[in-house]
């Protein structure tokens, strides 16, 4: 089992994931290889709640450009969290 810090990278804080948190669901930016099974470890065993399910969704970098030179952002996976019980502490400040 991997450590819960390598797969949770960072929370998405926007407007419309704080519409879902309100909701008991949150949005988090994950490691590209993780599993559903193993970010639902990584969010009980880092924040201490019970998961109740988790969408995955893969989110493609923009291509970008500045002058001639064109770019591409990374690509990224998100996953929404949705809890059976409790909150998460670092969105309710929010």
């Amino acid at each position: 089992m991997r450590n819960p810090a390598d797969i949770i990278i960072k929370p998405v804080i926007s407007e419309k994931s704080m519409d879902l948190s309100a909701a008991g669901k949150y949005v988090f930016y994950v490691d590209k290889k993780a599993s559903k099974i193993e970010i639902k470890h990584a969010v009980e065993e880092h924040f201490g709640v019970k998961v109740d399910k988790v969408n995955t969704m893969m989110v493609t970098g923009k291509v970008k450009r500045q002058g001639k030179t064109e770019g591409k952002r990374p690509d990224r996976k998100k996953a929404i969290v949705s809890l059976k019980s409790g909150t998460i502490q670092i969105f309710e400040g929010i």
